[in-house]
């Protein structure tokens, strides 16, 4: 069974609240992870190729940090590299079938 982000729809009703509402913390969990392991990679890109030219302004490291971050978000929120749905695949509870 294949699990995206995009695709997960389960409506809200009073027998499923507690499990929409976990769902969508691991969403949210799996998304925010995957953001912290973007962060230090596109940091490092921004300082490679982006060159250093701004270092002697004060503040320019926690400015292009806050950027880089807004950025790993944004991309974790889209698909990301596909880390949140591996997360989110291992945090589904495995598929019982009826031995009948």
């Amino acid at each position: 069974m294949n699990i995206t982000l995009a695709s997960i729809s389960i409506p809200p009703t009073a027998a499923n609240l507690p499990a929409a509402k976990a769902l969508g913390k691991n969403e949210k969990a799996a998304r925010d992870f995957e953001a912290m392991l973007l962060t230090p990679v596109l940091d490092s890109l921004q300082k490679s190729f982006g060159g250093d030219g701004d270092s002697k302004t004060p503040g320019a490291s926690d400015y292009r940090l806050m950027a880089t971050q807004a950025l790993a978000q944004s991309i974790a929120a889209r698909g990301g590299i596909g880390i949140a749905q591996l997360i989110l695949r291992h945090l589904q509870p495995p598929e019982v079938s009826g031995g009948g």
